[in-house]
């Protein structure tokens, strides 16, 4: 028998091509030489090395958002967080301080709250639907400004353009998490954004089989700060999980389309439908900032609703039970509709005098609409409130 040594044969040759991009699962990328290695690492040519410094599938994946989000030089990392953190921890440091919006992702917040000021950076957090509270909390350490265009969990409407224009003029870098409002909703950069962030966990990829996150910045100088952070600490995303959150995004725009229209209807009929307190959505008349929403988002409301029901926790606790055709889970941004409670999930970190302040009790509820019938989704909202009302 012919011994040989342990190193693949190569890839196959073709005349064709792949019509779906491969899985390149491999750690390592080997070279012929180490000066083949040295201008790799050098810049002067494209290759890869390791994994952890980045492979094709996330390459791949973050050309697709870049074009979403008219960026260049996006970043696939390991999550939503990881983007966060790869823009909190890769471009801040001891003795700068940063500005939150008060609603932002419970992770977010708790990073801001815990990690940030044990790392001696120190935060604020002010109502992004004001800019002047923004221009007024900035500091001559302030570093950047941290905002969602659409709040988690209460879809209030952030002062874009406004608390764009002040960070411009101070010099303060502003940061999107635009992962509620998606690029079909919004595309911050055309804002002023300097950097802008998604979990792509979520409707991006659409499907709750794959955990990422990308960010981009306008500047290559900050891209390339946040790039060497992740890649130190390790944020590298799955070769599997690029792939499946690529072909999630082929149908990115119809099942954008199809949850924004029943989420319209879903809020129309909760805003009619007894036991309900109040509904969120954006382009409801009736919504806290609607003549901003009309402004920002022309018309596109997106796949998130939130309401509050009568009862408080016995009453939830009913809803989510009866409901039952609809997930009770802590996620957005799947074909199936999920409902989530955000005081014994995102954000239950926080007091119920923080909850309380930002207006979530324990009847309220943030839901992430899919792409079921939506007369069957209507139906298993009523069942809830019907079971809810029970509990009165």
């Amino acid at each position: 028998m012919k011994k040989t040594l342990q190193r693949p044969a190569g890839w196959p040759a073709s005349l064709s091509t792949p019509v779906v991009s491969p899985i390149a699962p491999s750690v390592v990328y080997a070279s012929t030489s180490p000066d083949e290695l040295d201008s790799q690492y050098e810049g002067r040519e494209t290759g890869y090395t390791y994994a952890r410094e980045g492979h094709p599938n996330a390459d791949v994946l973050a050309q697709r958002i870049d074009a979403l989000e008219g960026a260049t030089g996006g970043l696939v990392v390991g999550s939503g967080m990881a983007a966060v953190s790869a823009v909190l921890l890769g471009l801040c440091k001891t003795g700068d301080h940063v500005i939150g919006a008060d609603q932002l992702y419970g992770r977010s917040l708790r990073m801001m709250a815990e990690d940030l000021p044990r790392l001696g950076i120190a935060t604020s957090l002010v109502d992004a639907t004001d800019a002047t509270a923004v221009a007024e909390a900035i500091r001559p350490e302030t570093r950047l400004v941290l905002i969602e265009v659409v709040s988690n969990p209460t879809i209030r409407i952030a002062d874009l353009d406004a608390v764009a224009e002040v960070c411009a003029e101070r010099g303060v870098l502003l940061v999107v998490d635009n992962t509620f409002t998606t690029p079909l909703g919004i595309r911050p950069f055309e804002h002023g954004a300097d950097i802008v962030l998604h979990s792509v966990t979520k409707l991006l990829a659409g499907h709750s089989d794959a955990t990422l996150g990308w960010v981009a910045a306008k500047d290559p100088a900050l891209a390339e700060r946040m790039r060497i952070f992740a890649v130190t600490t390790g944020m590298t995303p799955s070769p599997f999980d690029c792939w499946l959150a690529e072909r999630g995004l082929a149908t990115f725009a119809l099942r954008y389309a199809r949850a924004q229209d029943t989420s319209q209807r879903l809020a129309d009929y909760l805003s009619g439908a007894e036991g309900v307190k109040r509904v969120l959505y954006p382009t409801r008349p009736d919504h806290p900032e609607a003549a901003r929403a009309q402004s920002l988002l022309k018309g596109q409301g997106g796949h998130m609703v939130s309401f509050e029901i009568e009862g408080g926790r016995a009453a939830a606790n009913a809803f989510a039970e009866a409901a039952s055709g609809i997930a009770f889970a802590p996620t957005l941004g799947d074909v199936g509709t999920t409902l989530s409670h955000p005081a014994s999930s995102s954000h239950r970190a926080l007091t119920p005098e923080a909850r309380a302040k930002m207006g979530v009790s324990e009847g309220f509820f943030r839901v992430s609409v899919g792409l079921e019938d939506p007369e069957a989704l209507i139906a298993c909202f009523a069942d809830g409130l019907a079971a809810a009302r029970g509990t009165a």
